[in-house]
């Protein structure tokens, strides 16, 4: 249970705030009953099932007597799902949000406090709980236009916060994609395909591929590949890869996997990647990657390819080519 979690469930512990029939935006286990869950990162979901909540990827609608929002590190998520949790509400329902300090809350904390005012809120464990109650107050259309898809950049493109690199497209994906080459064929895989910046990359320039699986652990990544690469060849897959297999076998798979949990890089995220790859190319495919220079992927590219190349460096990223 994450900090903001004990704080919440604290609040609750200490008669703070009362039970009610809730719904629960970016959920994690608490001891809390009469909860429907909404998490759409893939291996928190599963995690929730497993454990026998009522968990779906978003919750649809719904006129409920309180929310409970857990806030997170991205300012444009929380304001987005805090403008969603609002609709979701009956009039004179509660919401409820918590959030780490190292997060921003104090700085959420009066964004919220001015959209709508206070009822009350409690300070443990190094965060912030606070809530309000559905009155004439609404959320900024800022707000609200965050909560679904959106045009972001110069580009076609649709986006939402929540997801990797939301607003732009990242120097790495912009890199793997000037490295792609245009006769990759066949069965493909974009792994971690985000909002799908490489996936119509690889269907606007490669004629030969017959088949593209966009795959994420983020529902609203595949909510918005979906939305972005129009193309019949590509279907959005929401899967965890490092616990759930891929849907079949490929010819050629991409990758800008994750590196990041929390703040600390966890380069065990791109080694499962690495290693998910592997599981899922056939003999002689190949697997192209963009990485952050500074992780230490070799050694795992080394044990599980037959071999592997340099193809770009940029001194901030590195783009490898591996052979199954």
């Amino acid at each position: 249970m994450s900090q903001a979690g004990r704080a919440l469930a604290y609040a609750f512990e200490s008669g703070a705030l009362a039970h009610r029939q809730a719904f629960f935006l970016r959920a994690e286990e608490l001891p809390l009953r009469e909860l429907e869950a909404e998490q759409s990162f893939r291996p928190d979901y599963l995690r929730l099932k497993q454990r026998g909540w009522s968990v779906v990827p978003r919750l649809q609608g719904g006129s409920y007597e309180q929310g409970l929002v857990l806030l997170t590190k991205h300012k444009e998520e929380s304001f987005a799902n805090i403008a969603r949790g609002w609709a979701l509400l009956a009039p004179g329902g509660r919401l409820v949000c918590a959030g780490a300090n190292d997060d921003g809350a104090a700085s959420l904390e009066k964004h919220i406090g001015k959209a709508f005012g206070l009822t009350d809120k409690i300070s443990k464990y190094h965060c912030r709980v606070f809530w309000f109650d559905k009155g004439e107050g609404t959320p900024p259309d800022y707000w609200r236009g965050l909560a679904k898809l959106q045009p972001v950049g110069a580009g076609p493109w649709l986006s939402q916060p929540g997801i990797f690199s939301w607003d732009h497209v990242d120097e790495g994906s912009a890199l793997l994609a000037r490295y792609l080459p245009k006769d990759i064929a066949g069965t493909v895989a974009d792994f971690g395909c985000g909002w799908g910046y490489l996936s119509r990359h690889l269907l606007d320039h490669c004629p030969g591929i017959a088949r593209l699986d966009m795959i994420d652990a983020e529902h609203r990544a595949t909510e918005a590949a979906h939305a972005n690469v129009p193309d019949p060849r590509a279907t959005a897959h929401w899967l965890d890869l490092i616990a759930e297999a891929a849907p079949t076998t490929y010819d050629a798979i991409i990758c800008n996997p994750p590196f990041h949990a929390g703040r600390a890089a966890e380069p065990a995220l791109g080694q499962g990647f690495i290693a998910a790859a592997a599981r899922a190319l056939k003999p002689g495919g190949h697997f192209y990657m963009v990485a952050n220079r500074g992780l230490p992927y070799e050694p795992q590219l080394a044990e599980h390819f037959a071999s592997f190349e340099t193809l770009a460096d940029n001194n901030k990223f590195r783009v490898s080519r591996a052979v199954r």
